[in-house]
């Protein structure tokens, strides 16, 4: 099945086609935290950056209302041991640290975004499916033809 069911999407089709040509240049989001850290770890420009695509903000401006925002999750599971997960939501949670770019948002909770920082979040089009994925993922040792599994590196 597709990881866009039906309750997750509540009814809507995340996967409209796009019109005109996407531009996978990302630039890096600014974060957010709802919980304060002491001064070193802010300063490391690395940490927590992730990027959007342009057909990645595009497609969630098209799909998002109000207040909802697209979440990525990493799980346990999948067949390289690790796979990302995306959901819309509208529930800010404690450890979660948020970004945004041209009124797109992306929330990524503080234990996911260690697998995925420096990272593209893409919305990639193809003839047999559509669907938000993460490209260039640093800390990937290898994916699967999929797209949604990888592994770390050790």
């Amino acid at each position: 099945g597709s990881w866009c069911s039906a309750a997750l999407c509540r009814g809507r089709e995340l996967l409209r086609p796009l019109s005109g040509p996407a531009s996978a240049v990302g630039r890096p989001l600014r974060w957010a935290s709802s919980f304060s850290q002491p001064g070193p770890t802010e300063s490391d420009p690395s940490e927590g950056q992730v990027f959007l695509s342009e057909s990645c903000v595009k497609r969630l401006l098209e799909i998002t209302e109000g207040s909802e925002f697209l979440r990525l999750q990493v799980e346990g599971g999948g067949c390289s041991g690790f796979q990302y997960k995306f959901s819309l939501d509208t529930v800010i949670n404690p450890d979660d640290r948020q970004g945004q770019r041209g009124g797109a948002r992306v929330v990524v909770d503080a234990e996911s975004l260690a697998f995925v920082k420096g990272s593209m979040v893409d919305f990639s089009q193809e003839l047999i499916r559509s669907s938000f994925q993460v490209v260039s993922n640093p800390q990937a040792e290898k994916g699967c033809s999929c797209g949604t599994s990888f592994s770390i590196k050790v």
